[in-house]
């Protein structure tokens, strides 16, 4: 592939700044086609966006004869689905995370990528952005020595929507659409990157359990992990606290000193060791998904290769099914 032209599936709000406009301001990349199930919304993105053309069909947008790779922006039910078709019809295809509703469904998908011989590639976009990839500089150049332990903490207050006589929880925190909760949503980037900063998770055991009832999902989960490096790892998630507790922190912890840095909301990464105190500021670029579809179409075009493929990507199903007993 030369030119590598995409057509996007779902035009939520995660492809108006994340995604959508970097497919066209990565060099040999554009977005061709876009698909919604509204006629008004798919018309009204591509018209925002500089899109030439719109769907309201998937099959209608996957057999373009002039899209030659499929993004598939929607929730997790579907992933499965939609993945299958575009790879079957010979489409390269970029699926949002988490990559399916559980390990069996991505596992699915990429039995139909061997099959096919289809690449298939997952949004675990920390993989590629500068921030972390500083995060794994730092491990890689025993800045702390060797790590022994890692902690992860996300302690979030409820969304708005959530609460209230009139709560109408979104689709996150429903399972039967996206696999789980916001453990499921937010926890995958974080197994996602610690895998590939610090290896396989062999082994993973956890507590999940619905508090606060404001929805259907877990709403708190307790877990402890092992590396096969060694390294043990522990983390908790909870999104019923108020908001004075809110906390994005993960620590790395080794033999010569510590590494402080956020997965979410902060851009310093902070290391600590007996020579003291250093910071790096690090800000996310303005399209977070740029670098690695930088990399998704280099490899398309047989010039590189993309870290988040769908094997590794499923990962992160594989673990937290484990944590949260599915």
């Amino acid at each position: 592939m030369k030119q590598i032209k995409w057509g996007m599936i779902g035009c939520g709000n995660v492809t108006e700044k994340k995604s959508g406009p970097a497919f066209s301001k990565v060099p040999n990349s554009s977005l061709v086609a876009v698909m919604g199930r509204s006629a008004e919304k798919a018309a009204d993105y591509a018209q925002r966006h500089g899109v030439p053309k719109w769907y309201t069909s998937v099959d209608e947008l996957i057999n373009d004869p002039e899209v030659n790779a499929v993004y598939i922006a929607t929730p997790p039910d579907v992933h499965l689905e939609y993945a299958t078709k575009a790879l079957k019809a010979g489409k390269a295809t970029y699926v949002e995370k988490p990559m399916a509703l559980n390990t069996a469904e991505c596992e699915a998908m990429n039995q139909v990528s061997r099959e096919t011989g289809v690449p298939l590639f997952v949004a675990y976009y920390r993989r590629s952005l500068p921030y972390f990839v500083k995060v794994k500089e730092l491990i890689d150049q025993k800045v702390i020595g060797d790590i022994r332990l890692v902690t992860v903490q996300i302690h979030y207050n409820p969304y708005s929507e959530e609460i209230g006589e009139n709560a109408q929880p979104r689709w996150r925190v429903d399972p039967k659409i996206s696999g789980g909760g916001h453990f499921h949503d937010l926890a995958s980037h974080q197994f996602d990157f610690l895998e590939y900063a610090l290896g396989p998770i062999k082994s993973a055991q956890g507590i999940a359990r619905n508090q606060a009832g404001l929805y259907e999902a877990n709403d708190i989960v307790v877990a402890n992990y092992e590396f096969e490096s060694g390294v043990l790892g522990t983390g908790s998630w909870c999104y019923t606290l108020n908001k004075e507790q809110r906390l994005d922190e993960s620590q790395l912890m080794g033999s010569k000193g510590k590494i402080t840095f956020s997965f979410f909301e902060k851009f310093i990464i902070k290391v600590e060791t007996e020579s003291g105190v250093e910071e790096y500021n690090i800000p996310y670029p303005e399209h977070v998904q740029q670098p690695l579809i930088e990399l998704i179409v280099q490899e398309l075009r047989g010039e590189g290769q993309c870290p988040s493929t769908g094997k590794t990507g499923a990962r992160a199903n594989v673990i937290m099914d484990q944590i949260a007993g599915h």
